[in-house]
């Protein structure tokens, strides 16, 4: 808690966002998760942010619980709990700065895959097959990088997109998705001694930030211009991400 005034200002920042993300602009988890990392440890920022998309996470099945699509969930969360696992293993052989690295690039690969995926709209679902081993390849994939580095969103916005879900259903199945799999992973980064008294803490005073976020996510979400606001925060990602990595 003996934290700087920019460190509170990240955070602060950090924790608007991810109430914004959850609710009304998902393009900004990855700005959410370089927040936290550019404010506090790697290894340590990871445990703190947890506890807070999961409140966020409350939120976002709140407002879009009855638009899940379900059939999607059953197919990729076993091959997500694979790649939490494996995530789980490599956090325990790394160091703090070992990790603010595997972050960055982490971070900095998915940013790529957005900016591809927002270049060739057009060809994404004709050249990403339905099939066991793209399924299979996404959730592995998630699964670490939410392990590692709480930044599964870009990823997942890959796989939606790639399998054609409108909007809402878009929307409902993440809330459900990140619910799920933020709270499995709870015991593990626990094991790891990344969420602690402290952490909470820190936490319950981010709430205060948190809240209006998803609040105004919802509202936001059928008023401006997405596109816009994501490259704002694909931007400022990218600012804070060659942070973690310098």
């Amino acid at each position: 808690m003996d934290l700087s005034a920019w460190q509170w200002t990240w955070l602060a920042a950090g924790a608007f966002l991810v109430g914004l993300s959850k609710t009304g602009m998902p393009g900004l988890g990855v700005l959410t998760v370089a927040c936290f990392a550019y404010a506090m440890p790697a290894r340590a920022s990871t445990g703190a942010l947890l506890p807070l998309l999961l409140c966020a996470d409350v939120f976002s099945v709140a407002f879009f619980r009855k638009h899940a699509d379900w059939s999607h969930l059953g197919k990729l969360l076993p091959w997500v709990f694979l790649g939490i696992l494996a995530g789980f293993l490599a956090m325990g052989r790394i160091n703090d700065q070992q990790v603010r690295k595997l972050m960055g690039l982490i971070i900095l690969a998915l940013l790529a895959v957005n900016l591809w995926m927002r270049l060739n709209p057009e060809t994404l679902s004709s050249q990403l097959p339905h099939s066991i081993w793209f399924v299979g390849l996404i959730g592995m994939l998630a699964g670490f990088s939410t392990m590692v580095a709480n930044a599964a969103g870009p990823v997942m916005v890959l796989y939606f997109l790639a399998v054609g879900l409108p909007k809402l259903a878009f929307i409902g199945t993440s809330a459900w998705f990140f619910m799920l799999v933020n709270t499995s992973k709870v015991p593990f980064s626990a094991l790891l001694g990344l969420i602690t008294p402290g952490s909470l803490q820190l936490d319950a005073l981010l709430l205060l930030p948190m809240i209006p976020g998803a609040l105004l996510g919802p509202i936001l979400l059928r008023h401006i211009n997405q596109k816009t606001f994501e490259n704002i925060a694909l931007v400022l990602a990218l600012f804070a991400t060659i942070k973690l990595l310098i």
